[in-house]
C-alpha cells in the first residue's frame, strides 16, 4: 500500500476551512472574542473572518496560489492575536481549564505561524 503524506499546506488548508465554516455554522463563540475596539456589530466581524479564513484556505490548497496563501496565513494569525487576548480576558470568571486553555492558546499562536509559513513552501509534487 502507498501512503501519501498530506503536507504542511493540505492539512493547513483544510484546519483554515473548517474554522472558516465554523464562523457560519455557530458564530457565537466567535463573537464573543471579537475585539471591543473593532467598530460595528460583532456578527459581522465573526462572518468576515469567517469569508477571510475560507479564502486563506483556498489559496494554500490551490498550488497556484499557495505561497501567497501560505504567507497570507501567516499574516491571519498574527491578526487574529488580539481575539485570543480578548478571549483569555474575557474568560478569567470561568472555571480553571477553560482560563488556562484560553491562556495557552496565546503561545500556540507561533507555531500557528510556523506551520502557514511551511506551508507556503510546500511545493505542489511533494503534498
Amino acid at each position: 500500500m502507498i501512503r501519501r503524506r498530506i503536507g504542511p499546506a493540505r492539512s493547513l488548508a483544510g484546519m483554515l476551512a473548517a474554522t472558516g465554516v465554523l464562523h457560519f455554522v455557530a458564530p457565537e463563540p466567535f463573537d464573543t472574542i471579537v475585539p471591543h475596539a473593532l467598530p460595528g456589530p460583532r456578527r459581522r466581524w465573526t462572518y468576515l473572518s469567517g469569508v477571510v479564513e475560507l479564502g486563506v484556505a483556498a489559496a494554500v490548497a490551490a498550488p497556484c496560489t499557495r505561497r501567497c496563501g501560505g504567507l497570507a496565513a501567516a499574516a491571519l494569525f498574527v491578526a487574529v492575536f488580539p481575539a485570543n487576548v480578548q478571549m483569555a480576558l474575557a474568560w478569567r470568571d470561568r472555571p480553571l481549564p477553560y482560563r488556562a486553555a484560553a491562556w495557552a492558546r496565546l503561545p500556540l499562536q507561533i507555531p500557528l505561524i510556523a506551520w502557514a509559513l511551511r506551508a507556503s513552501r510546500d511545493h505542489p509534487g511533494r503534498s
